[in-house]
């Protein structure tokens, strides 16, 4: 049974890392939070220690190192801006770190970490789930047998809403979530890269607080991709159903359907790195360096290569 600290514990994200610690046997021994919401914990590791201020946090888990030994692995599902920093203190601290998407925000931070892991000799995994989804493998696999040179089209659309809240948290500050396209389409550009290779050309139609959208070519793929927190961009027949979330990648034409199994992704991930697999810091660098240009982009003019959702609005 590995230990295991949860930073980040009242997240959106965090359920999904304490029932994977619970589903592959092992134990949540003391998680941080500088918000108090935590009572989803109970239901997982009741036993947990608890703390709001990092520095307590810091000084209880040294404490138990000296006494108890230390930490196998700091999961982590802190705000964006914080991941850097949180899993270089993981790592000097003697574990491993298991860290959310994005990974950071800059590429030039991915090779300061590979640096503390080098200091350190512990290792950063990452959330990198689309990776081992069935669908996902399957069509890398039909890629991967498609004739020299031949690109698909690919058409990417995402709509999750949000509320008035979203652009009031952190989330809705560039420099701290790294914007829409950082913050909820970074594993979309990373499955992207995993399946159709490296990027080629990366072109931004659009960029607001709550949309985004433009055109990737890839060595495979020609991708023209929307992102949206607004509910109004919903499709009407599915709004009619009291849906308020799309996602949709549609290939030469046909539909890929991975909204299955989608939320178990997380426990096969954590499955994978304490097998000795998973993925690793250099795994991010595209993805990462994906969202950077997207972010610093200029807005270049609505045409054939805009995603018809864009175009359609004017």
């Amino acid at each position: 049974m590995k230990k295991f600290a949860l930073i980040g514990a009242a997240g959106y994200i965090a359920p999904r890392h304490m029932k994977a610690i619970r589903d592959t046997g092992n134990d949540l021994v003391v998680a941080m939070d500088v918000n108090d919401s935590v009572g989803i914990i109970d239901s997982h590791f009741p036993d947990a220690q608890f703390f709001t201020d990092f520095e307590l946090f810091d000084a209880h888990v040294n404490a138990q190192r000296r006494t108890l030994g230390g930490l196998d692995y700091v999961s982590i599902a802190s705000p964006n801006f914080l991941h850097s920093a949180h899993m270089q203190w993981a790592l000097r601290t003697g574990a491993d770190a298991i860290c959310e998407k994005p990974l950071v925000l800059q590429p030039e931070q991915i090779d300061e970490l590979k640096a503390v892991e080098a200091d350190t000799g512990q290792k950063i995994h990452t959330i990198l789930q689309l990776r081992l989804h069935p669908a996902i493998l399957a069509l890398r696999d039909r890629v991967a047998k498609m004739p020299a040179g031949e690109k698909v089209d690919v058409d990417l659309t995402y709509i999750t809403s949000r509320g008035n809240w979203y652009l009031k948290s952190w989330k809705g500050l560039t420099e701290k979530s790294g914007g829409i396209a950082t913050n909820i389409g970074v594993h979309f550009y990373d499955m992207l890269h995993f399946v159709y290779g490296a990027v080629q050309e990366n072109i931004v139609h659009l960029n607001t607080p709550t949309k985004a959208a433009g055109y990737l070519e890839y060595e495979r793929a020609r991708v023209r991709w929307f992102l949206s927190l607004d509910v109004n961009d919903v499709p009407a027949e599915e709004r009619a159903k009291g849906k308020r979330t799309f996602r949709a990648v549609v290939a030469d034409g046909e539909n890929l359907e991975f909204s299955d199994g989608f939320t178990e992704l997380h426990t096969k991930i954590y499955q994978d790195i304490l097998s000795g697999g998973g993925f690793g810091v250099e795994d991010n660098r595209v993805a990462i360096e994906t969202v950077s240009n997207i972010r610093n982009a200029p807005i270049a003019p609505i045409g054939d290569l805009t995603h018809p959702f864009v175009r359609s609005q004017g």
